[in-house]
C-alpha cells in the first residue's frame, strides 16, 4: 500500500517535472521472477524505473545509501543494500529471494553511475543472479536523467523497457555468463540508440 502511494506520487511529479515518458511497459511480465537491468547515469535512475514498471521493483542499491535516515525509507519501498567491490553474499541471497518469491528485482549491470553517455562492461552478476533464480531479464534504458548534462531547462526522462531476455537454458557457467552480459548491454544500447532525442 505505502509503495503504491509512493509510486503514486512520484508518477505526478515526475510527469510534471521530468517529463517522464515511460515506453514498453507491456515487456515486463505480468507475473514470474524478473530482473530488471538498467543503465545506470543518475541518482534518479531507481525511483524513476520504479516509477515506469509496472510491478514493485526490489532494487539492490549501495549499502551507503542506507548509512543515513533515508535508509529507512529505501527499506521501506523494497531496496535493500548491497557492498560494492567485495561478494555480499547477504545481498546476493536477498536478491534471490525475491526471484524465488516470484517478484521483481532491479539492477544496474554495470554496478555504478556512467555519466559519460556511454555503457560500461557489464558486471556477471546481474546475469548470475537472473540464471540461478530461473528469471526473465528486461533490458532497460534510462535517458536524459543526467541533470548536469540536460540541454534544456525542462528536462525529458525516457524509461524504455526492452523485450525480455531468457536465460532459464543457460547452464551458468562463465563463459555463458559472459556472452548473456554482453548481449544484455548491447540490447541496452539499442534501445538509448532508437530512443534518444536528436
Amino acid at each position: 500500500m505505502w509503495y503504491q502511494f509512493v509510486r503514486a506520487v512520484f508518477a505526478v511529479l515526475f510527469r510534471i517535472l521530468f517529463r517522464l515518458e515511460v515506453i514498453g511497459s507491456e515487456n515486463i511480465p505480468k507475473e514470474g521472477p524478473v530482473v530488471i537491468a538498467c543503465n545506470h547515469v543518475s541518482n534518479l535512475d531507481p525511483p524513476m524505473v520504479g516509477t515506469a514498471a509496472t510491478r514493485p521493483v526490489h532494487f539492490m542499491a549501495k549499502s551507503e545509501l542506507f548509512e543515513s535516515f533515508m535508509g529507512h525509507v529505501y527499506s521501506s519501498l523494497y531496496a535493500f543494500p548491497v557492498h560494492r567491490g567485495v561478494a555480499d553474499t547477504h545481498a546476493i541471497r536477498q536478491a534471490l529471494t525475491v526471484l524465488k518469491n516470484n517478484q521483481v528485482l532491479g539492477i544496474f549491470p554495470e554496478g555504478h553511475r556512467v555519466t559519460t553517455g556511454r555503457l560500461d562492461k557489464a558486471e556477471p552478476g546481474a546475469v548470475a543472479i537472473a540464471i540461478k533464480g530461473k528469471a526473465l531479464v528486461v533490458p532497460t534504458a534510462i535517458l536524459g536523467s543526467n541533470l548536469k548534462a540536460r540541454k534544456s531547462l525542462w528536462p525529458h526522462i525516457k524509461v524504455v523497457f526492452g523485450r525480455p531476455i531468457s536465460v532459464r537454458d543457460e547452464a551458468g557457467n562463465k563463459k555463458a555468463t559472459e556472452a548473456l552480459s554482453e548481449e544484455l548491454m548491447h540490447e541496452i544500447g539499442l534501445l538509448i540508440e532508437a530512443h534518444k532525442d536528436v
